[in-house]
């Protein structure tokens, strides 16, 4: 059974800096494709970044291009995601993600294992 499990969210002032992770479990990390997404009260589900499945190539969105950095340790079966100069508008629960091709997609439903999210909240 696949389980995804985020941590390190929270609340913290704009220009502030936190670390995600995403545990997996259930399923051989070094051969998935991993991504980030997060979701905003009544929003879509947006991309946030992703990586392939050595690590070696990531795509971000433009919102977080400069800012963000997703990285994975295959030998933990995790995955982070550096945010810096964080802003109120990156407020949302952050979501990470897997499938099992070679394609980084920018699209949620193209993945399918899913964590419940953590709630990553910015004050002005």
């Amino acid at each position: 059974q696949v389980q995804m499990v985020e941590s390190g969210g929270g609340l913290v002032q704009a220009g502030g800096s936190l670390r995600l992770s995403c545990a997996a479990s259930g399923l051989t990390f070094s051969s998935v494709t991993m991504g980030w997404f997060r979701q905003a009260p009544g929003k879509e589900r947006e991309f946030v970044a992703a990586i392939n499945r050595s690590g070696g190539y990531t795509i971000y969105a433009d919102s977080g291009r400069g800012r963000f950095t997703i990285s994975r340790d295959n030998a933990k079966n995790t995955m982070y995601l550096q945010m810096n100069s964080l802003q109120p508008e990156d407020t949302a629960v952050y979501y990470c993600a897997a499938h099992g091709t070679t394609v980084l997609y920018r699209t949620p439903q193209r993945y399918d294992f899913w964590g419940p999210g953590t709630q990553v909240t910015v004050s002005s």
